[in-house]
């Protein structure tokens, strides 16, 4: 096996994917892609993953890797393909229902509210940034309710959808977006960052 996640270490996408490989204790080759440098936007890069993104995972032979970009399409090839109890991604069809539509709100709310805030205070992003706050307030409303019934955002246990949601929360205040409105969204959050093999993705930023 051998395993390379090509990322930008303070990319909440690819932070998500050097996670679960953390958690499902699988060792990976991590390659920094110089994104200021715009090596995300050249032919090399752009043979792995079309829309010049990180991360990329690359799992087997360098001249014949499976290639798998966009991070919640690697959290489920990683769980379904490593994970053979099926944890992290369960088989049960409510339950994989569940987990699809916490990805679908990494993928949205998540993505267009404390991402895009932090895209607009770290990186100087041309988004607006009040929009993006007012979509993560809202966003953390219907996570605090919920995070208020249960552990985690799937039944009893961690799983992908909780890896999806975890990095991009955790960060907020380096967007402007406090957490301390949040108790419930705060223990989440712990639980977390206590499982074996959790790894933190570097702050930049002092947290509101």
């Amino acid at each position: 096996m051998t395993l390379r996640l090509h990322r930008f270490a303070l990319s909440g996408h690819a932070h998500r994917a050097e996670l679960l490989l953390n958690l499902l204790g699988l060792r990976a080759d991590l390659i920094d892609v110089d994104l200021r440098g715009g090596e995300h936007k050249q032919p090399a890069f752009l043979a792995k993953n079309t829309f010049g993104q990180v991360p990329v995972l690359e799992d087997g032979p360098e001249d014949n890797p499976v290639v798998i970009a966009d991070s919640n399409a690697i959290l489920v090839y990683l769980a379904s393909r490593y994970d053979e109890q099926r944890r992290w991604l369960p088989v049960d069809p409510v339950q994989a229902a569940q987990v699809q539509r916490w990805l679908s709100v990494a993928a949205g709310q998540l993505a267009s509210g404390p991402a895009a805030a932090r895209m607009v205070t770290l990186f100087k992003a041309p988004l607006d940034h009040d929009r993006a706050k007012t979509v993560a307030a809202n966003l953390f409303a219907v996570l605090e309710q919920h995070l208020a019934q249960q552990d985690f955002l799937v039944g009893s246990a961690p799983t992908i959808a909780d890896v999806a949601l975890y990095s991009y929360t955790a960060h907020a205040p380096e967007g402007g977006v406090s957490l301390q409105p949040w108790p419930h969204i705060r223990a989440w959050l712990g639980r977390i960052e206590a499982l074996p093999g959790f790894v933190p993705m570097p702050k930049t930023a002092v947290a509101a």
